[in-house]
């Protein structure tokens, strides 16, 4: 079994990324790997609870987040670092999660098989 990170490091809107990313987690998930999510630099704002997308014009996806336990994903972490620099606590997100340093993140990536960045 093959050990895959996800980095999430985009803003959930204003291109794709994002979402697309999202969907393949939940696809990879599908075929038994262990898999494993980072949000880092300004993907912190996906995990961010109470978005109002409706001034976008577009559908608020953070919500699908809170399925990723029932799909097997429990690895999630998010860095300490980006969270400061973005002015969040970690009782503002959405789901729970594990705070890395920028050196436990570091070693994490080392841990995995396969680094996917979104």
């Amino acid at each position: 079994m093959k050990k895959i990170l996800f980095i999430q490091r985009r803003s959930p809107y204003g291109t794709g990324f994002a979402k697309e990313a999202l969907d393949a987690i939940l696809m990879a998930s599908a075929f038994e790997q262990e898999i494993s999510l980072v949000f880092t630099d300004d993907g912190v704002w996906q995990l961010k609870n109470q978005q109002d997308t409706k001034t976008l014009g577009i559908k608020n996806f953070s919500p699908t987040f809170k399925a990723l336990e029932l799909y097997e994903v429990k690895q999630i972490y998010v860095e300490q670092m980006a969270l400061e620099q973005r002015g969040l606590q970690i009782e503002d997100l959405i789901i729970p999660v594990t705070v890395l340093a920028t050196a436990e993140l570091r070693q994490l990536i080392q841990q995995h098989d396969v680094i996917l960045s979104f």
